[in-house]
């Protein structure tokens, strides 16, 4: 298997590297209330928020290999593109990269990845944690394709966050069937997460415990992804993380072999 070199396009839109702040967490909220009406600008505002990160961490993307996994539709995809990333899409579910996903896109099993050893500089991973069954052989994945030094950034929605149940949170804190036949019955359609099918319970703690564990990573960062002050400190507090962090975001280094 080569290393990938999916198509990009060059762009001049750096990101800021600037820590989390109470406007951008506003800015974050307001677009996430009109999803629902206007998933464009909620998703554009979200990918150039997340490519800011990891350039923060890590310098410009141009002309570094991006491996977006579980990207859906490509909103990051396109970001890191716009910043001259080499960057490529895959998505394990053909459904959700919708009629026009990005030139390049594969559909791939997170669980085992079209792409050689290290093939990537920067592997990505938004959202995507809380969504697969065993997220222990999923990391493993993240980090066999990263090179050694290379950036990973994962992050996901904690099971007892308010917004942990998805779309029919924050009533999944009254157990996870009742929220879901709530959800029905007022909207009238089916939901679209099934708890222990494409939805799992995933919790702060021990998503720590499992990382801390490898010998294969170190932590750069554990911090709430949204959160406007002290985002590394909530983290620390066992109980009130779970509840708190709301999405926890790790960037990731993998050690040299």
């Amino acid at each position: 298997m080569t290393r990938f070199r999916p198509p990009g396009r060059t762009g001049t839109l750096p990101g800021t590297g600037k820590d989390p702040s109470l406007r951008r967490s506003l800015a974050l909220f307001r677009a996430f209330l009109r999803e629902q009406d206007d998933p464009d600008a909620c998703y554009a505002l979200l990918a150039r928020d997340a490519v800011d990160q990891v350039e923060a961490y890590d310098g410009p993307v141009a002309g570094r290999v991006v491996a977006d996994v579980g990207g859906g539709s490509g909103y990051f995809t396109r970001e890191f593109r716009a910043r001259g990333a080499l960057a490529c899409l895959l998505e394990p579910n053909a459904r959700e990269l919708g009629e026009k996903p990005p030139e390049g896109a594969v559909v791939a099993d997170g669980y085992l990845l079209p792409l050689a050893d290290g093939a990537a500089d920067v592997t990505f991973s938004s959202n995507v944690l809380e969504h697969v069954a065993d997220p222990g052989t999923f990391l493993s994945e993240l980090v066999r394709v990263t090179r050694p030094g290379g950036l990973i950034y994962v992050s996901f929605t904690n099971w007892l966050s308010p917004w942990g149940g998805h779309e029919w949170a924050p009533w999944h804190y009254l157990g996870a069937g009742r929220a879901r036949a709530r959800y029905e019955r007022r909207t009238g359609r089916p939901a679209k997460h099934t708890l222990g099918e494409n939805l799992f319970a995933v919790h702060v703690g021990p998503t720590l415990r499992q990382v801390r564990a490898r010998d294969d990573v170190r932590i750069v960062s554990a911090r709430s992804r949204y959160w406007p002050f002290l985002p590394e400190t909530v983290v620390r507090v066992p109980g009130l993380r779970e509840f708190a962090t709301w999405n926890l975001l790790l960037i990731l280094r993998r050690c040299p072999a």
